[in-house]
Order: C-alpha cells, then sequence, then structure tokens
C-alpha cells in the first residue's frame, strides 16, 4: 500500500475585548471572509475554526450571514467549530470556577451555531499548566492543542509529533495534539509545493500519522504582506487547497474529533507549565531576553541538539515584568471574588459577564504584539472590570470603604478607599502614591497609564536605524523557500526616528507623588525624564497613620536636599455617584537648620484616551483647549480643567496656593504586527510650587479634583435591560 498521511488544520480567528470596530471588519475582509469563501470552493477540505467570544458578537451583530454560512459547512462535516474560554482568557491565570464558566459559556456559544457542542478547545496563547485537564474537562472537552514547545519539554522527540497524546490531571482525562513546527513555519510561509513535500516525506504505508497545524486565522491575510500572497497574486490558500484536494489519494485533511475517533493516542504525556517558545522569550526581563533569543537562535542555526531543551521565562512573570499587567491581574482576582459571593440573579450574570470579558488574555501579556502597551484595549479591561466590581460592591454593600489590605500580593498592605462614586487604590511604599483611581459610574480608570521602560526589541529598532543611516539595504520580505517572511523576521518602522524617542521613566507611575526638584528644572527635562529628584519621598515608605471610609493619613520622616523634612499626606473622597472628588493635602515641616530651596511638586499621571491628537481629550486652562496628549504649561494657575467628552468625564483640578502646571505625554515605543509605533499611553501633570522653607518652617499644599460624569453607565444598563 502506498504511503498515506492525514493533515488537521486548526484555525484560530481572534479580536480583543475593546478593539475597534473597523478593525474588526478590516480582517473580517481580508482573512476571515475569504477563508470561509474558499472552504465553501473545496468542499473536500477539512478542518477546525475557532472565532473567539468577541469576534463571534461582532459577527453575530455586524455579518450575520457568515454565521449561517458557517453552521451549513459545520453541518455537512466539513468544518469543526472549537470552544475554548468564552473571552479568549489565559485559563491559568483565573481562579478555578472563572476557568470552567468561560469553557461552559463558549461550548454554548457554539452549540448555538452549530446546533453541537465542542469536543475541542483552543487553548489562549497555547499558555499550559498541568491542572488545565480538570477545567477542561469538567467543562465537557475532550481535547485541546499544545505547541510543539510543549512536547519538547515533556523530552517527546520531534519525530513523535504525528499524533496525539493522552494526560490527565487528579483522573480527569484530556488528548493533547501537537502543533507540528514543520508544518506552522511553512503554512502559508513557505510555498504550496514545500508544504505537499514535507507531508509525503513523513506518510507511512499504515497511514497512521497526522499533521496537526494551529496557528492564527490572521496570518492569512491580515498580517501585513500577507494579503497579496494568500488571496492576489499569490493566491496561496487557492492553490494550498487545490494541492490537498490532487493528492486526496494519500493525503486526507480531517478534523482532530474525526481523528481521534479512528486513531488510539500515541501514548500518555505529561506536559511541564509552558508555552511556545517565541512567549518564554518575551517573559524574559529585557537584558535576558536579549542573551537568550541569541543563544536560542544561535543553536537553533547550528542544528545544535541542545536548542530543544532551551526554553525562556514563565507566562506568569509578565506580572513581575509588569507592575501594571500585576494591578490588573490581582484586581481581576479580586472582583472574582467578590462577584462569586453575590446573590443570584440579574445584576449577577450583568457583573459575571463583565467580569469574564475583563479576563480577555491580550492586556495581561505583551509580546511581538501591543498587548498591554495598548492604551484603548487596556481601558476596556478595566472598563469591565470596574463595572463588575461596582455592582458586586452595590450588591455586598461594600460600596463605602476604607481598608489595608495586600492588593497587589507582594506581602505589604495597601489603603484602598471605596465610595459609591470612586474607588482609590494608595501605595504606602511606594511614595504613597495613587495607584488606582476607578470612576464608577463612567467606568474610568483614571490612572491607568504605563510606564516608559526598556524593551529587548528597541535594541532591534536602534540597530534597524543605525543600517538605515548608514545606507544599509532592507531585508527582503520573502522566506528562505520562497514563500513570504513571517511577521517575526520583518522590521518595520511607522514614522522616522522612533529610536530617539526612547525615553525611559525612573519611577513608578503613580499620583499624587510628592517631588522636590531643582529651582531651575524645566518643562522639557520633567517631561524626557532626564530631570533629578532632590528628595526621597518620591519613593519611599510611608507610614499609615489613620485610615477610616474614604479617608486615609500618611506620613514620612525623610530629607531632600540634605535636609530633614517631615510630610504628612492626607487622601479624602467625598462628593457622590455623578461628582465625586479626590483632595489630596500635603503638610511640610522643615525639621533641619538651612534653609531649602526647591520646587516642590505634587506630580500625577493621567488616562484620558487622548492617543492620535483626540479631540475629545483635553486640557482646558482659562478657556482655552489642547489635546490631552498635548505638551503645555501655565503658570500661577488657580484652576485647570482635563477630561474626555466621549468617555463622559470632565475634571476641574484646584492647587492651593496656585500653582505652576505642566502637562505632556507618557509616549512608548512598542512593536506590533504593523510595525515600531508611538503608543499614547496617559499624561504627565506635574503641579509645583517655587519654595523657599526656612528652618522650622511649616507650609501646607492642597490639590482638589473634582469629577463630573455625563452619564451614568450602570444605571443606563439597567435601563435597558
Amino acid at each position: 500500500m502506498a504511503p498515506r498521511i492525514s493533515l488537521a488544520l486548526a484555525i484560530h480567528n481572534h479580536q480583543p475585548v475593546g478593539n475597534f470596530g473597523w478593525v474588526f471588519a478590516e480582517v473580517y475582509d481580508r482573512a476571515y471572509l475569504p477563508l470561509l469563501e474558499a472552504l465553501e470552493r473545496h468542499p473536500g477540505v477539512r478542518l477546525s475554526l475557532h472565532y473567539t467570544g468577541p469576534l463571534l458578537e461582532w459577527l453575530a451583530a455586524e455579518r450575520p450571514e457568515f454565521l449561517a454560512r458557517l453552521a451549513a459547512l459545520a453541518g455537512r462535516q466539513q468544518v469543526e467549530l472549537l470552544g475554548g474560554g468564552l473571552y479568549e482568557p489565559i485559563l491559568a491565570s483565573l481562579p478555578a470556577p472563572d476557568r470552567v464558566d468561560q469553557l461552559v459559556r463558549m461550548a454554548e456559544r457554539v452549540e448555538s451555531i452549530t446546533g453541537r457542542r465542542p469536543s475541542g478547545a483552543w487553548l489562549a496563547e497555547r499558555v499550559w499548566e498541568p491542572d488545565l485537564p480538570t477545567a477542561l474537562a469538567t467543562a465537557g472537552y475532550r481535547w485541546t492543542i499544545l505547541d510543539d514547545q510543549h512536547f519538547r519539554a515533556a523530552a517527546i522527540p520531534e519525530e513523535n509529533l504525528w499524533g496525539a497524546y493522552t494526560t490527565e490531571d487528579q483522573g480527569n482525562l484530556l488528548t493533547v495534539f501537537g502543533t507540528e513546527q514543520g508544518l506552522r513555519y511553512r503554512i502559508p510561509f513557505g510555498t504550496v509545493e514545500s508544504v505537499i513535500d514535507y507531508l509525503r516525506d513523513h506518510a507511512t504505508e499504515a497511514g497512521d500519522r497526522v499533521g496537526m497545524m494551529g496557528d492564527d486565522g490572521e496570518k492569512f491575510g491580515a498580517w501585513p504582506t500577507t494579503y497579496e500572497h494568500c488571496w492576489g497574486s499569490g493566491r496561496w490558500v487557492e492553490r494550498f487547497f487545490e494541492a490537498l484536494e490532487a493528492n486526496a489519494s494519500w493525503l486526507s485533511t480531517v478534523t482532530p474529533s474525526q481523528w481521534l475517533d479512528r486513531e488510539p493516542a500515541i501514548g500518555r504525556v505529561y506536559v511541564p507549565t509552558s508555552s511556545y517558545a517565541e512567549m518564554g522569550e518575551w517573559a524574559l526581563p529585557p537584558a535576558e531576553t536579549i542573551v537568550f533569543s541569541r543563544l536560542l537562535h544561535d543553536a537553533v542555526e547550528r542544528h545544535d541538539p541542545a536548542a530543544r531543551f532551551l526554553r525562556g521565562g514563565f507566562w506568569r512573570n509578565f506580572q513581575v515584568k509588569y507592575r501594571e499587567i500585576n494591578d490588573l491581574h490581582k484586581q481581576m482576582l479580586r472582583t472574582s471574588a467578590k462577584v462569586a459571593a453575590m446573590p443570584d440573579g440579574p445584576s449577577k450574570s450583568s457583573a459575571i459577564d463583565h467580569l469574564h470579558r475583563g479576563q480577555s488574555n491580550d492586556c495581561y501579556w505583551h509580546g511581538l504584539f501591543g498587548g498591554i502597551y495598548i492604551s484603548h484595549m487596556r481601558l476596556a479591561t478595566y472598563e469591565h472590570l470596574i463595572a463588575a466590581e461596582d455592582l458586586a460592591d452595590a450588591a455586598l454593600g461594600r460600596a463605602r470603604t476604607g481598608d489595608l489590605l495586600d492588593l497587589d500580593m507582594d506581602g505589604r498592605v495597601e489603603v484602598r478607599l471605596a465610595e459609591p462614586g470612586q474607588v482609590v487604590t494608595v501605595k504606602p511604599t511606594e511614595g504613597a502614591g495613587i495607584a488606582g483611581w476607578d470612576v464608577r459610574a463612567a467606568r474610568h480608570a483614571l490612572t491607568a497609564v504605563m510606564r516608559r521602560r526598556p524593551e529587548a526589541y528597541h535594541e532591534t529598532l536602534r540597530a534597524h536605524e543605525a543600517e538605515a543611516m548608514a545606507g544599509a539595504q532592507p531585508a527582503a520580505a520573502d522566506g528562505d523557500d520562497g514563500g513570504v517572511a513571517s511577521i517575526h523576521d520583518i522590521v518595520m518602522v511607522k514614522e522616522p526616528g522612533l529610536a530617539a524617542r526612547l525615553q525611559y521613566d525612573d519611577h513608578e507611575r503613580r499620583s499624587a507623588l510628592v517631588r522636590f526638584l531643582d529651582p531651575h528644572v524645566t518643562p522639557d527635562e520633567v517631561a524626557a525624564a532626564t530631570d533629578e529628584e532632590l528628595g526621597d519621598f518620591r519613593d519611599g515608605d510611608w507610614q499609615v497613620d489613620h485610615v477610616a471610609p474614604g479617608q486615609v493619613s500618611l506620613s514620612r520622616n525623610g530629607s531632600a536636599l540634605g535636609q530633614p523634612l517631615a510630610i504628612s499626606k492626607t487622601i479624602r473622597l467625598a462628593g457622590g455617584r455623578l461628582d465625586p472628588q479626590l483632595i489630596v493635602e500635603l503638610e511640610v515641616h522643615h525639621r533641619g537648620d538651612t534653609p531649602v530651596m526647591a520646587r516642590l511638586g505634587l506630580e500625577l499621571s493621567l488616562h484620558l484616551l487622548g492617543g492620535g491628537g483626540n479631540p475629545s481629550a483635553w486640557y482646558d486652562v482659562d478657556g482655552s483647549r489642547t489635546g490631552h496628549d498635548a505638551t503645555g504649561q501655565a503658570s500661577a494657575v488657580r484652576a485647570i480643567g482635563y477630561g474626555n467628552d466621549w468617555v463622559g468625564v470632565a475634571i476641574d483640578a484646584r492647587p492651593e496656593p496656585a500653582a505652576d502646571a505642566w502637562w505632556s505625554p507618557i509616549e512608548t515605543v512598542s512593536n506590533s504586527e504593523a510595525g515600531f509605533e508611538r503608543v499614547y499611553q496617559g499624561s504627565a501633570l506635574l503641579f509645583s510650587w517655587p519654595v523657599t522653607l526656612a528652618a522650622g518652617e511649616t507650609r501646607r499644599f492642597a490639590l482638589t479634583q473634582r469629577v463630573a460624569v455625563a452619564r451614568d453607565k450602570a444605571a443606563a444598563e439597567t435601563s435597558g435591560r
């Protein structure tokens, strides 16, 4: 009998919670719809498809005919729809009940489309931890797809990846496929002929091998250069499907469930904590990423057998690498616990839905794509968590509190102040800065900014710009065998001179930080973070003196310019649900014997979705508006306004005494599928007073921020139910 082999393709299609509608539409036109049409033209090609919850909701609302056509393909068993977590969470990062709930909700959604519950689950970012079989099996799933990297970590040789394996956790059985590396690299970046030849080389007379290739659907038309390659003049997908049909005598396409119905698992495997290879690189600190990447790539180029044992970091360490991710994740965990404690009813159902949307994985890590750096998606994730917590606090009678809790799980307490209109968290051990300011009615996280920090890919950007200045030609976008280069191998920039914009903050971006600066410091120096801190109050530990509902008092005995100072800081919440107020009061006492001359500052970091010159986001001084991503300054101001009309938030800030106000955008340079780009992460606003403190003198300063919320989203949502 002639050698035979099977091919199981699994195409994963995802758009994140909070992404722009025009992005959904563009990727639909360039990738999702063309693939569906190709499958309709080639009924002999079988594969599995996965569409995440946000994408399914958009399709149902905007392209319902697509789902009907998809159901028809599933009805004739040409296509198998996969399940997974409804809003594409990293399952391992969730509390156990949320894992199962997300998986069950997705299974129900798929069943509503096809009439049958899915057997297979897509694992978001292929992040695996050994206890996941319990959640997957409990939710009714039979199998999932891992990466070749997972199996290498489990000591399974590459040549043994042409089939499925069983694993279990606490007696809960799960079958796992491994994405075959050679297929993943060739589809669709190699030539069609190279894929067919590769499969022919691995065929057996028994026909007991299956090549599994599970990867992103966006690479079939939405990634740079791939539309022309896949659907334009290259016609890659059309030619590939034609080749599959032409070689059907020895090469059959199957869905994973069809394969498992006829073939037993190869054996048993226990897979350690892991993800795909690139994720391991991205999870490392920047300096270690550079070292590891070079070691791995050199070993691969030398065909060194040791390359298969080289693995990077652990996915959860994104919570160490980025303080902002840890804050987001811990807020999600706290919210989950509160929602679980709610009494059953419509309010709890709504809170669960918001919670699940706030667990969408995209802003809980960062790699080749924007992740946590994508401002509008980060704020959308916070929006849903704020909504869920607001509903839970109202149901549980916890809308007004003042608590000492370890909010970020670092072994040290933080302060959480809550009222019906706002939630404020304070980090005593890092300058008594405000780590979070959530406006409940608007569901907006006002301080959800990103620190400007080094990234390993910044070295790639610097090298690219240096080569461009030297006149070097950019690398061709062709693969090694005549295909198209992968997005991982292409260096693109959205504007010239980005390397010169790489600026790094030397402290975490909190609000209400006390600064001591040189009297002659300039706004440009503060904006570029080249200013020198002359005191130890911005970063030092503060003592919590008193906590009550809506108020905390803190103090620190420190120094500035070599002189001992004592500062007390009181943070108070006031106002109602639609007009909350946040008041910060400082009392500075000079305990030394030499006058202190400095610019005393109160630093804020604010996020009002002002990127790209958004006209809805603004600063207002004396009736004159500028963009919230603009740079500006005003002297001796008694009031300054800032807000976002689309979000429905306007803030009136009044320093006492009158202060100088300097503001500038917080912009990072991050990588994405479209290349290196500037990304607005918020705005830095410094209120400052030139002061001379005499020995023994005490001075008082204050800042009152009054928020006006245009509408209560919770009330609007309730009335719409």
